[in-house]
């Protein structure tokens, strides 16, 4: 099989080119082509000779996942089931804002975190995805974008947990965010959620200047143990240790997610628990109503529990905001439409 040229950083496709007595300034003209002109072959690439597109097209592979189902909602959230070259699929989700897209990509094939309200952990990890599949999500969707909205925000949140697939992840961030070749992403506008896989936190704060998003989801050890299995290995003083650690730009704060489960972390208790365990960090604080589906026991909280919730955390002075779920007509919670496909017809 054919190696996809979205699997190459600029250093490596440069030496290729060299190899191959090819032109070094060829790297940028391929790497443009494909991730700001958004050509769709080789043979697109016109200033390229000829047979510098037939030698690239001979040696590589040059795919854009097949699009296997796209459930749309209501509220114009679109979710995509991606099919990979060797069958499986992913999910991705294009999000639309006031002004702007925002695009939810999945880093991984399943899950190994085995978070107890994630649709994706009930499959486990499969494999972990390449640089180019973390890309394509991006090219994948790009030409359904036809009004005068642009997509400006990328969120690694969707299967998968992000820093497991450490190097390929950073790699496809390293081309998002490129300006001169890449996909031309402001750092500011990407943002990598993790369940909390502390060991990574130093290393991606050296690697990157993305911001960081922790799901956190409970306020105490033995909540979030029972929530999230990952919670064994780094309990919360050491996650609370590496995110005060976490370098960040003098206006920026570290999102934590939290999951508002019925009668598991949403008391008041739980709250202030919250608000004294954040103390430490630059913190803000996006309260998830939990998005019921038939596959789990959890269930929402009343809708004057969450503002109850939020209300003590805005009087503990956190920047806190309820994020509700956009696309909960369709497949919305995160890896539900990947496990229909998975179920027998």
């Amino acid at each position: 099989m054919k190696p996809d040229i979205k699997g190459f950083n600029k250093t490596e496709l440069s030496c290729w080119l060299s190899d191959h007595g090819m032109r070094s300034f060829r790297c940028a003209q391929i790497l443009r082509w494909i991730y700001v002109k958004h050509a769709a072959a080789f043979a697109d690439m016109t200033d390229l000779t000829k047979t510098d597109r037939q030698v690239l097209s001979d040696q590589f592979a040059f795919s854009i996942p097949l699009t296997r189902k796209i459930e749309t909602s209501a509220d114009g959230s679109r979710k995509y089931l991606f099919e990979l070259e060797d069958g499986l699929c992913i999910e991705t989700v294009l999000i639309p804002e006031k002004t702007h897209y925002t695009l939810c990509m999945s880093t991984q094939v399943g899950c190994a975190m085995g978070c107890r309200f994630c649709m994706t952990a009930q499959s486990g990890l499969i494999r972990n995805l390449t640089q180019g599949e973390i890309l394509s999500q991006v090219l994948g969707v790009l030409p359904d974008i036809t009004d005068e909205k642009r997509l400006s925000n990328i969120v690694l949140m969707g299967m998968g947990e992000p820093l497991a697939n450490y190097d390929a992840v950073v790699r496809a961030i390293t081309l998002l965010t490129d300006t001169d070749c890449g996909l031309g992403f402001s750092n500011r506008r990407v943002t990598l959620s993790t369940s909390g896989l502390v060991s990574r936190f130093d290393e991606l704060g050296q690697d990157t200047r993305i911001n960081l998003a922790v799901s956190l989801n409970a306020s105490d050890n033995p909540t979030r143990s029972r929530l999230m299995p990952i919670n064994q290995t780094y309990p919360l003083e050491a996650l609370i240790d590496a995110c005060a650690r976490y370098p960040l730009a003098p206006r920026n704060k570290i999102t934590f997610e939290y999951i508002l489960i019925r009668g598991i972390n949403d008391s008041d208790e739980d709250a202030r628990r919250l608000a004294k365990l954040l103390r430490p960090v630059k913190a803000k604080i996006n309260l998830i109503p939990f998005n019921e589906h038939p596959a789990s026991e959890f269930r929402r909280p009343d809708e004057s529990r969450i503002q109850k919730f939020q209300e003590i955390l805005h009087q503990k002075n956190y920047t806190a905001v309820i994020r509700h779920s956009k696309g909960q007509d369709i497949s919305a919670a995160c890896g539900q439409l990947s496990a229909k496909n998975r179920q027998p017809q």
